[in-house]
């Protein structure tokens, strides 16, 4: 097991891909906090799982991220890994159309949410001096496209973020990546492409390699890099 003893934060766990990634760092081993707005499916979880750790929380409330930290350390005492993976779509219109309200809500929970998290969980990371952090990006966060509005902006940002945290972070010996886990049979990709046929598409639990392989002391040494899973699917080594 490739994640055998680590101990793992992953947000938005209760769904998609959220929720795969769950339940393989539990398969490899590793013990997992995961928070959420939806409480029942967070019950349902933790009774699975003695491993678990589901915590609601919104992640675009500050006050709510450093209460979820502070249980997190007392029942972890550290963290190894994070994966940023919530995410708000946000409304599918022109720039000029955005209401204020919704693009103030989309940039809190996909970039501001990160960045409340990350700082939090970096000091854990610096206790065993090491640690791998993984931002789940998109394909509109590398290059721009009409009517992705504060979701793509909110995507670059989680990017830039990348690379900032792995310059500042990797005299600690903790990595920072950025994964794109492309299309994926998802509520979340349905919301975006209502007319879309999922049948076609790969399913959450089939991009999780990269999540692993990053997060394993087999990602060691790797950091500040976007990756694709679709290309990690196909070509199975990084070099």
């Amino acid at each position: 097991m490739k994640l055998e003893g680590k101990k793992a934060v992953i947000t938005g766990g209760t769904k998609g891909l959220g929720k795969a990634l769950v339940q393989r760092f539990l398969a490899e081993g590793a013990a997992v906090a995961l928070c959420s707005r939806n409480k029942k499916e967070l019950e349902a979880l933790q009774a699975a799982d003695s491993r678990v750790l589901a915590i609601p929380c919104d992640i675009s409330n500050s006050q709510q991220v450093q209460d979820f930290v502070k249980t997190v350390e007392q029942e972890f005492g550290v963290v190894d890994i994070l994966v940023n993976n919530a995410s708000r779509l946000g409304p599918r219109v022109p720039i000029t159309e955005y209401p204020l309200n919704e693009w103030d809500e989309t940039m809190q929970t996909n970039a501001n949410g990160a960045f409340f998290l990350t700082r939090l969980v970096i000091p854990l990371m610096k206790k065993q001096k090491s640690g791998s952090i993984i931002n789940v990006s998109s394909s509109v966060g590398k290059a721009g496209r009409a009517r992705w509005g504060a979701y793509a902006v909110s995507k670059f940002a989680l990017e830039g973020f990348t690379q900032v945290l792995a310059e500042e972070l990797k005299q600690h010996n903790i990595t920072v990546n950025a994964v794109n886990p492309g299309s994926m049979a998802t509520d979340f990709r349905r919301e975006a492409f209502p007319e879309e046929d999922q049948s076609i598409l790969r399913t959450p639990d089939q991009v999780t390699d990269i999540f692993v392989y990053l997060a394993s002391n087999d990602g060691a040494g790797i950091s500040g890099q976007s990756f694709d899973a679709a290309t990690y699917i196909s070509k199975p080594r990084i070099i």
